[in-house]
């Protein structure tokens, strides 16, 4: 970069116009006698960086005096590209140009075209988080790993032709097509859309993992201000920055189109498992570890085959894949709705427990009716048409499992919302199939939906596909024999390491390997997306709260007051009942209002409020989208919900 600095003696040129300056400064540039006089230097990528500031100087009509530079300003003459090093969620680094001096947002948005990727308004820019444990490092030792790519937005289809085989999510030939001459055809985009296996256990080890809750919390210090550009917050060129699915609400999931997003998004939710990021049983992780091998084997195998397939394969797939579709909210299905003149009901024998203070767990049986978003119940059928014993409404609980399948345990747990806090209630199926349709009309219930809405059957065949994935006894005779390309030490989290020995855990991993062999690449993925979606913690994103044993969680539709602890919920707030929420900058203070509720207001403590202040105005944002709306998205509403007044 070249450096100006007004001289005191020309005070007068303030008022010249800050695009007259930079002609003036280039003319004179280009009678200077360079080494390579012959080649002529391309400037239009140029532009004065203001470094007390930290501004960007663009208005070339705007004149020096009305930024407000003195004679004395130190102005930067710096290009707006610069190279960044991003890691992408598979953990893989590349070399990317991007403009310093748009917002992240829209420079999320470039990358994004770059990748392929659609919907960028869910990923952003992440600092690295830095292992208390170690000393600081300068930059990657995995440089080998770099991919030096040049960014040109753009290139992504806005036809919705599909780019790539539905089978294995391998690109389809003409791809190169849509690339043209971009730099990017020289990187060979294409190995985004591909997994490759964990090549050894020391990159585990190697990585940083969160101790605990408030880890995580410090964690989600490091996004970055989306409002603001790469320049203002202090990234410097070369820079490692993380590439993150930051909002967990993915919108229009679809393998035939999103073959890099699909694969970036189960990379992100692979390694939240494996670096604990995220909670999940033992038998999900054997489930985890089971489909990971599995697409660890097809990906193998999915650059010598993919191109053989036929055309009736891909149909076959494709109609079995319209049901898989992932959004948080549940999609339609092919099926045939039937009649919904009359909301559907649930009635059975169910175990209820209320815990108190000194008591152990005891269920007491109950027939319960479960009507609308409610649930009433009576001491025996034949006292159905009474009073109930107890009745609960679910709008707003909180609704996590508690499953074994082994011993057949499926339970419940809800944290109903009342005055004073939550009301804990546990309920207790005796089948894999009674739990699925009520633990589906408890999800959609806390969210004010009923047995009627579309998604109710898709919510309750999800749940018995992930039970299912689950299972560990199939057919000895099936099982394949413990081989050494296994590796479970890449395929489980560290604890389990240290539970079990390598041959018990490769044993289980492939006789859960049984319940998914049959599935191709791409529905592999998407049920491992699924799956992790599943999982109680899922989308949960911490903040440190005012008080020292307090968390503030924000979801893709609540707000969670937790223990710090524990991470229990000790109360929560959904987005449909909010009215407006507001932000104290000068101490750091959020303040949600709600319609029926008392509001809520906690303190920032150690970070900055923008960023929390972003997630809630992000994911209000995220809701307003819907299919029938173009690809373009709306950027100055986005601005308008998440940059704020300082």
């Amino acid at each position: 970069p070249l450096f100006l600095r007004p001289c005191r003696e020309r005070a007068w040129e303030l008022c010249v116009v800050l695009g007259g300056l930079c002609l003036l400064f280039l003319t004179r540039l280009t009678h200077v006698s360079l080494p390579s006089a012959d080649v002529k230097k391309d400037w239009s990528d140029h532009a004065l960086w203001w470094e007390k500031k930290k501004t960007w100087l663009l208005k070339t009509h705007w004149t020096l005096d009305k930024y407000g530079i003195q004679a004395d300003a130190r102005l930067l003459f710096t290009p707006q590209h610069k190279l960044l090093r991003l890691q992408l969620p598979n953990m893989k680094h590349m070399k990317v140009k991007v403009n310093f001096s748009d917002r992240v947002f829209k420079a999320v948005s470039d990358i994004c075209k770059t990748f392929n990727i659609r919907h960028p308004e869910e990923l952003s820019l992440l600092r690295k988080p830095r292992d208390p444990k170690k000393k600081k490092k300068k930059l990657e030792e995995a440089e080998e790993d770099d991919l030096d790519i040049y960014s040109s937005p753009g290139l992504y289809s806005k036809t919705m032709t599909p780019t790539y085989d539905s089978r294995d999510g391998s690109p389809l030939s003409p791809t190169t097509a849509w690339f043209g001459d971009s730099p990017l055809s020289e990187g060979n985009p294409s190995i985004l859309a591909v997994s490759q296996p964990i090549s050894s256990p020391d990159i585990l080890v190697k990585l940083y993992k969160p101790q605990s809750l408030l880890d995580k919390a410090k964690i989600n210090q490091g996004w970055l201000d989306s409002s603001r550009s790469l320049m203002e917050q202090d990234v410097k060129e070369n820079e490692v920055l993380l590439l993150r699915f930051k909002y967990h609400s993915f919108f229009d999931l679809n393998p035939k189109y999103d073959a890099i997003r699909v694969n970036q998004l189960y990379e992100q939710s692979k390694w939240a498992i494996l670096l604990e990021e995220i909670e999940c049983t033992e038998e999900e992780m054997m489930m985890f570890a089971a489909l990971q091998y599995h697409i660890n084997k097809l990906s193998i195998m999915s650059s010598d085959n993919h191109m053989n397939n036929s055309e009736k394969e891909v149909d076959e797939v494709d109609a079995a894949l319209s049901d898989l579709e992932i959004t948080l909210e549940g999609g339609k299905t092919s099926n045939s709705l039937g009649d919904i003149t009359s909301i559907p009901e649930l009635a059975d024998y169910v175990k209820v427990f209320k815990p108190k203070k000194l008591t152990l767990k005891g269920y007491k049986q109950y027939w319960c009716t479960f009507k609308d978003i409610t649930i009433s119940c009576y001491k025996s059928k034949e006292e159905a048409h009474g009073t109930p014993a107890h009745q609960m409404n679910l709008r707003g609980c909180e609704v996590t499992p508690d499953v074994n399948i082994s011993g057949q345990k499926f339970n419940i747990k809800l944290l109903i919302p009342v005055a004073d806090g939550m009301n804990e209630i546990w309920l207790r199926c005796d089948m894999e199939k009674q739990y699925a349709h009520w633990m589906a009309a408890c999800r959609l219930a806390s969210k004010g939906k009923t047995m009627a809405d579309s998604s109710y059957n898709l919510e309750v065949q999800n749940i018995l596909s992930f039970l299912k994935m689950q299972h560990m006894n199939p057919d000895p005779q099936f099982i394949e024999p413990i081989t050494t390309d296994i590796n479970p030490e890449c395929l489980v989290s560290p604890r389990y390491l240290k539970k079990y020995k390598n041959k018990q855990i490769s044993a289980r991993i492939l006789e859960a390997h049984q319940n998914v062999a049959q599935m191709s690449l791409i529905e592999a993925k998407m049920r491992f997306i699924q799956a992790w979606q599943s999982l109680p913690e899922f989308g949960i994103t911490h903040f440190l709260g005012g008080k020292r044993d307090e968390l503030i969680g924000i979801t893709y539709n609540r707000l969670i007051r937790m223990d710090a602890s524990t991470g229990d919920a000790i109360k929560t707030w959904r987005f449909s009942n909010m009215k407006q929420w507001n932000v104290n900058w000068e101490i750091k203070m959020v303040k949600v209002e709600f319609a029926d509720e008392p509001c809520l207001s906690f303190i920032c403590a150690e970070v900055d409020c923008k960023v929390v202040h972003e997630f809630i105005g992000g994911y209000i944002f995220l809701s307003t989208r819907a299919k029938d709306q173009n690809e373009s998205l709306d950027e100055e509403m986005f601005y308008k919900l998440t940059s704020g007044w300082i």
